[in-house]
């Protein structure tokens, strides 16, 4: 794969939830219909009954039906394999409150069947890293959330600590400050959101009774080293953002009072803010994009016309009492597929961890080198009835077996022991001397322990920073039996058939859109939303 790339849309997809049972119960009626086939949304607005209905089309659409593991492979699958090749990508969910967004996002965590996003890539994240061969990779994550227009960083101790947002010429925009830590597993990067999800702003409104009162971005880096051909180690660095936006919301519909009103009106700045960078990116002659409107649309500038791969996922609601947000929904992801992107792969930046971590264990292990070739060397000198205290060439010989076989410490530390009991049990020495041997010898063994103890942090901190990095079949285990990998296999293949289906299908879209546009055809049967604004 080329490392750089020529511009590519942002892909949007948009799923559709079931009727809830606060919607049976008011028997409202379903106007959104959804061609899975077409990739088509047609919404009929009771109010406009004599209207025909608006149609959508997207890169992929699914309806109430849809499963976890089918969005997965068909639309986000091949996002997180870009990260893995050091492609910067991001996912976010859009749409009104209520619609399913942190269930597409999230989903059950503890069922398989109904895992969303964010721990199925955890999943291909770790399982891929499992299965490579001579690639050292460093994963770690960060996750923050955008409350009230403040940044708060989910994993500090400190909730009320409010971040600040800088800027650098070669990475970007990114947030001072903020924690990152590494994860070796699935099970590790979901202990982390966990503890993040804990500390996330959440509040009941009529439409939801957990609404996510804040937007929440979950940031998983992936560091792959490898030996290239000119024999040097190359570092790629992929950048996955999970975005959970807090849903579009009418205030009347929602009840919001006090500190839910405040929330909702910075949420909705927040969304318009998105929606006029995205108006600014499409309609061409913008010279400026108002990336500075908000903290959300600063950290999703990378995402909206820079250097990453960016799938939207738009929520809707099917039911005739949320016509309008549905509509203005649509009308904005309708928008966004028209963004263009240059994603190109990092490589070797200088910021890279693997790379600050790969030079200090070559640092301390230089150190320990050094530790052992000084002993070595002090023993050689030493010949038959030259060694201290009655060490002879023998002694010698058996130290540096000792030391390459782990016992050298032990073996020291008996042979002072001996040496100090030979002393006490010398009748013919005088006390005055006794003393002064006994004492070197006392000094000998705390000087052992000293150098001891130094060799033991230099050999645990170079442990510690080596179990950090992961090499592909060996320090992970692999849980996948040979029949889930088959049916994983199987799965990639389906999702591949299925995006290139859908690739044939929009080509076949497009000629039929040309023949419509003939005067006197039945063009007018579908609506023109291209030119609808945001809002």
């Amino acid at each position: 794969m080329s490392k750089t790339k020529s511009s590519e849309s942002v892909k949007v997809v948009v799923r559709c939830r079931p009727m809830n049972d606060k919607e049976k119960a008011s028997k409202f009626n379903l106007v959104v219909s959804v061609d899975v086939k077409l990739g088509q949304i047609m919404v009929r607005n009771p109010r406009e009954a004599s209207e025909l209905p608006k149609v959508f089309t997207f890169d992929s659409v699914y309806d109430c039906n849809s499963k976890q593991i089918d969005l997965y492979d068909e639309t986000f699958r091949p996002l997180v394999d870009s990260v893995l090749l050091g492609f910067n990508g991001t996912i976010f969910a859009y749409g009104q409150t209520g619609t399913g967004k942190t269930y597409t996002m999230e989903g059950v965590r503890n069922d398989p069947e109904r895992r969303g996003v964010i721990p199925n890539s955890f999943e291909h994240i770790f399982t891929h890293i499992s299965r490579s061969q001579n690639q050292q990779y460093l994963v770690r994550a960060s996750y923050l959330e955008i409350y009230q227009e403040e940044i708060r960083d989910l994993l500090s101790k400190d909730q009320s600590h409010r971040l600040e947002l800088r800027e650098r010429p070669d990475t970007g925009v990114y947030v001072k400050d903020l924690s990152s830590f590494v994860t070796k597993s699935v099970r590790e990067i979901e202990h982390v959101m966990n503890v993040g999800n804990q500390n996330r702003s959440v509040g009941a409104t009529n439409m939801n009774e957990h609404s996510s009162r804040s937007h929440a971005i979950f940031v998983i880096t992936v560091e792959c080293s490898e030996l290239g051909m000119d024999g040097e180690n190359h570092i790629r660095v992929g950048k996955l953002n999970l975005v959970d936006l807090a849903g579009s919301e009418r205030q009347t519909k929602t009840g919001a009072q006090g500190e839910r009103l405040k929330e909702a009106t910075k949420i909705n700045l927040s969304l318009s803010a998105l929606g006029n960078v995205i108006s600014a990116l499409v309609d061409g002659r913008s010279s400026h994009i108002p990336y500075r409107d908000s903290k959300l649309t600063r950290l999703l500038q990378d995402s909206l016309g820079g250097n990453a791969r960016t799938v939207m996922v738009a929520n809707i609601g099917p039911a005739s009492y949320n016509v309008e947000e549905t509509l203005t929904t649509l009308r904005y992801a309708n928008r966004a597929k028209n963004i263009k992107n240059k994603p190109r792969i990092n490589e070797d930046p200088k910021d890279a961890l693997l790379r600050e971590f790969q030079e200090e264990i070559a640092r301390l292990k230089d150190q320990l080198e050094k530790r052992v070739g000084k002993k070595k060397k002090r023993r050689q000198r030493r010949r038959p009835g030259e060694g201290s205290d009655g060490e002879d060439l023998d002694d010698a010989e058996t130290e540096d077996d000792d030391e390459e076989g782990g016992d050298y410490w032990r073996e020291q530390q008996d042979k002072l022991e001996r040496e100090k009991k030979a002393i006490l049990d010398d009748h013919s020495l005088v006390a005055d001397e006794k003393d002064r041997l006994l004492r070197e010898k006392e000094k000998k063994m705390e000087d052992l322990r000293r150098e001891k103890e130094v060799g033991e942090m230099l050999a645990a901190k170079v442990k510690a920073m080596e179990s950090k990095l992961l090499v592909g079949g060996k320090n992970i285990v692999d849980h996948t039996n040979e029949q889930q990998r088959m049916l994983e296999l199987r799965r990639q293949e389906i999702a591949e058939q299925v995006n290139s289906e859908s690739k044939h299908k929009q080509l076949g879209k497009e000629m039929m859109k040309k023949q419509l546009k003939q005067p006197h055809s039945k063009a007018n049967v579908f609506k023109d939303v291209g030119n609808y604004s945001v809002f």
